[in-house]
């Protein structure tokens, strides 16, 4: 339990393959780091089932598995790991301070965030019963367990467009759900989607409901906004690409973001706009959104806070 107005080094903020990575790296470096874990400890990996494409794992491994082996590497260095977040933030001087769910306030000589960023769904409440058993947001992570079979994804811009692209390089047929009549992608991704014999636009078309059993997903009820028909999909796969929401709102008054809400960085670094706070993983990612590139950025973000820090101890002597 922290205590008021304590002093840390390093305040990792958020969990995920970014955060516990930067931390394995700042605890290494004798930075003395704490981290809280977030809403949801160790990320959206622990609502995936298996993941078989982080090197190292040539079986695979469940995403809730390899987070708490992420956690246990962290904690074996002497990361201080707290279950918990951060409400507010407070990045006008340092030593900045950081805010608690329990109101308890930290200063910290620099910060690390890592917070992700969570997936829009439809809103459907078979979409939550079968996530991780034929529902997913993410077609290059998961579409491999799709090979040889029909799948159905939903959306209309450039990341729906990509993934349904890859997706047909997998499965035998993609359906790609569009509620309007026109895709919002750009013409290059459009001509390559009509150019791939089994991808089926389906247009003025909406998701009622996902089908399925305790095997899984085996089936999606559609319904056509225009002649207001139904129909139902066989398919064993359901992807959802309408976006992802990143999880930066505790620092918007603060941290230099895009229109999305993603934090910009200055190229190739983890910095932000404010000197010694750095920022890794999804929440500043909006293209590659992959476990081993969220892992790969969290060390960065460690390497570039240990040099931010060296510099205040050279100062300070």
């Amino acid at each position: 339990m922290s205590q008021e107005n304590e002093n840390v080094k390093c305040m990792i903020i958020g969990s995920g393959p970014a955060g516990y990575t930067a931390a394995i790296y700042a605890a290494r470096a004798d930075l003395k780091p704490v981290l809280y874990t977030g809403l949801i400890t160790g990320g959206q990996l622990t609502q995936t089932t298996d993941v078989e494409n982080y090197p190292g794992y040539p079986d695979g491994i469940m995403g809730i598995d390899m987070m708490e082996n992420f956690r246990k590497q962290a904690a074996r260095f002497g990361t201080d790991i707290r279950d918990g977040y951060i409400s507010t933030v407070d990045f006008s001087a340092i030593p900045y301070k950081v805010t608690t769910d329990e109101q308890v306030s930290i200063l910290c000589d620099s910060v690390i965030i890592s917070t992700g960023a969570t997936a829009k769904w439809l809103g459907l409440e078979s979409e939550q019963r079968y996530s991780g058993k034929g529902v997913s947001a993410c077609a290059t992570c998961d579409g491999f367990f799709f090979k040889g079979q029909d799948v159905a994804i939903v959306g209309a811009g450039d990341t729906a467009a990509e993934e349904a692209i890859h997706l047909a390089k997998l499965c035998k047929k993609v359906y790609m759900i569009v509620r309007k009549g026109e895709l919002k992608a750009s013409k290059a991704m459009i001509h390559k989607i009509k150019a791939t014999p089994n991808i089926e636009i389906l247009y003025h078309t909406e998701t009622s409901e996902i089908l399925g059993n305790d095997l899984g997903v085996n089936g999606v009820r559609i319904f056509n906004n225009v002649n207001k028909t139904t129909g139902v999909l066989e398919v064993t796969g359901f992807f959802v690409a309408i976006g992802h929401h990143p999880n930066t709102e505790v620092f918007k008054n603060w941290v230099v973001m895009d229109n999305d809400g993603y934090i910009l960085t200055v190229p190739g670094s983890s910095r932000t706009n404010i000197p010694g706070v750095f920022c890794c993983g999804d929440a500043q990612d909006r293209i590659y959104r992959q476990a081993v590139t969220a892992a790969g950025s969290g060390c960065i973000a460690a390497l570039d806070c240990e040099r931010f820090l060296l510099g205040i101890e050279s100062e300070s002597k």
